[in-house]
């Protein structure tokens, strides 16, 4: 990640852009998430965001798959 919070602005916003224009050959909507993943550094709703669907998808995780969890960390 670019320590400069301009450029990892930026480059979240582009990926967002790209993201939305996935119908093009080289994009695609995998862009989005990784967007607002990048925006989420600088930005607190979209961290909050980010925060709450990890402890979603953690949670999950652990009732899902428990070994796997385990293995790889989460308690």
């Amino acid at each position: 990640m670019p320590r400069n919070i301009i450029l990892r602005v930026l480059l979240g916003i582009g990926f967002i852009l790209g993201g939305i224009f996935s119908f093009l050959p080289v994009l695609g909507i995998w862009m989005l998430p990784l967007g607002l993943l990048i925006l989420s550094i600088d930005f607190p709703p979209v961290r909050r965001f980010r925060r709450r669907a990890t402890v979603i998808l953690v949670g999950w995780l652990k009732r899902r798959f428990p070994a796997l969890a385990k293995r790889i960390g989460l308690k």
